[in-house]
Formats: C-alpha cells, sequence, structure tokens
C-alpha cells in the first residue's frame, strides 16, 4: 500500500479531495490541521499529483510503508537557511557594509555554480577580516532565528532516541551556540581566526565542505551501525548533497533547485517539523 502525506500550512479540502481523485485514493487520514495521509494511492499517478502539489503550493511525501521515528537512529541537519533563518557569514559581512559582495559569493556556492566551496569560502571570509568579535555575538542575539518546526523536531527526535548532528560549512561560534541551546549531540563546523578581538579573515584549520560534512555523518552512522534507510537529512545548498546522499530521508528544506532534484524529499511551504508526520510516533 503506497501512502501519500500531503502538508502545507493552509491545507483546502477542495485541493485534498481534487488530488485524492487523481491519485485514486482508497482513503483520507487526517494529521492536524497541516496534514493528510492519502491512503493506498495509484503509484502510476505520481507525476500528476506532483503537478497539481506544485499548483496548489503543497508539499507531498510518498511512502510503501510509514516506519517507526524510533526505528531511525540520525537527524542530520545542515545551519545557516536549513536550522536556522539566516545565512551567518552574509550577517556578519552586513555588519561592516560588506553584505552584497559576500552574499553574491554565498549565492552562487550554495546553488552550485561555484563548485569548489572551499574556496568560495575562502574569498568570503577574507572579507571579513577585521571585524570585531563582537559583530558575531550581534548576529546570534539580533539576526538568528530558528526556522519554524526546528525546535520541535530536534526535541521529538533525541526524546525518541535519535542522534542529532550538526554540520554546517558556517562557524563554530554559531554551532557551538545552537548545540547547547538545542542540547544536540554532535555538531562540526569551521573556525574563524582571530587576533585581538578582531577577526583575521582566515579560516583555521581543515575547512568543512561538502565532503567533510558528508564524512562527519558516515562516521556517525558508521559509530551507530546506522543504514540509509535510518537516517535523515536535511539541508539546503548544494554543498549539502552529498550528506544527503547518504541518507533514504534526504530533504530539501525551502532549497535550491540542484538540491530539490535530488533529495527524495522536499519541504517548500511546511516548517521543520513536518518531517515528523511522516512516520509513526508510537508503538
Amino acid at each position: 500500500m503506497t501512502h501519500l502525506i500531503l502538508q502545507a500550512p493552509n491545507l483546502v479540502a477542495a485541493n485534498i479531495e481534487k488530488i485524492a481523485a487523481i491519485a485514486n485514493a482508497g482513503g483520507v487520514q487526517d494529521l492536524g490541521s497541516t496534514a493528510v495521509r492519502l491512503l493506498d494511492v495509484d503509484n502510476d499517478e505520481r507525476v500528476a499529483v506532483e503537478a497539481c502539489c506544485a499548483e496548489f503550493g503543497i508539499d507531498y511525501a510518498f511512502f510503501e510503508q510509514i516506519a517507526r521515528l524510533r526505528d531511525c537512529r540520525i537527524l542530520a541537519m545542515d545551519m545557516d537557511s536549513t536550522l536556522v533563518n539566516i545565512e551567518c557569514i552574509d550577517e556578519i559581512a552586513d555588519m561592516v557594509g560588506r553584505k552584497a559582495e559576500v552574499a553574491a559569493i554565498t549565492e552562487a556556492a550554495m546553488r552550485g555554480e561555484i563548485t569548489d566551496f572551499s574556496e568560495s569560502l575562502i574569498r568570503r571570509v577574507a572579507l571579513l577580516e577585521g571585524v570585531p568579535i563582537t559583530a558575531l555575538e550581534q548576529v546570534y542575539e539580533q539576526r538568528l532565528r530558528l526556522n519554524p518546526g526546528a525546535e520541535k523536531l530536534v526535541s521529538t527526535a533525541r526524546k525518541t532516541g535519535l542522534k542529532t548532528l550538526l554540520v554546517s560549512g558556517g562557524f563554530t561560534f554559531f554551532t557551538e551556540r545552537l548545540k547547547e541551546r538545542l542540547s544536540l549531540d554532535a555538531c562540526h563546523a569551521n573556525l574563524l581566526g582571530t587576533n585581538q578581538g578582531k577577526l583575521t579573515g582566515k579560516v583555521v584549520g581543515t575547512i568543512v565542505d561538502a565532503q567533510g560534512k558528508a564524512n562527519q555523518l558516515k562516521l556517525l552512522a558508521d559509530d551507530l551501525g546506522a543504514g540509509p534507510e535510518q537516517i535523515i537529512a536535511v539541508g539546503d545548498g548544494a554543498n549539502d548533497l552529498k550528506m544527503l546522499a547518504l541518507a533514504q530521508y534526504s530533504v530539501a528544506y525551502r532549497a535550491k533547485p540542484v538540491v530539490r532534484q535530488q533529495a527524495n524529499y522536499a519541504l517548500n511551504v511546511s516548517p521543520l517539523d513536518a518531517i515528523l508526520n511522516w512516520f509513526r510516533l508510537s508503538h
């Protein structure tokens, strides 16, 4: 039996009925005010369903069976524009009037137009030379917010026994604070060089790039004996693709087209905790 889960902030009954008819659904189950599960849908109608969901602004996900969340072992997440609402490096640059230049490089890297992430990061960090460390604190306190549903997703995953991993091409200044705030199990990111209270414009140590993200997830998966079917991985940019490739539940969250094309699932309009509706949370 194939299940189809539909989610959107404002689900319209008429739209659900139309999709159910196209999919020849055997039944409809409410999962709350923003989600429904269509039962026993016709796999041959996937293309038509996808087109209809795109027209109505509905997130969809097909499953041959609904797994238990507790059967998963890992929730791995990107930070910038995934777990949190900003690209931290762009906002640091904004503090010193360099956002446009840095953001242009960030966007090109996220879209996959700059294929060498390390080179793009080195170029951007160089533009931060001389920025006071206090600017990073301002970004964290004044601009960084958890994306909708992030806290519930993480807390539910932790309570259910999953290990939570934050892997970022951003900076330890932010990941360490988020680790403490959300009680994450592990985080890996880049270390900014500092001298006399200011940024040096250098990255210290090995850069966490796309392969670095994947390596950290693989290390944890190997340690836990977790297979792809036990991994949920969430990201939005091209440098998340290698990490996402390790997970059966690979999720493109508000992602660039290159990521939506390659991830198994996408959340374009729903909050992060919409992922929980894909699983059975008990028994």
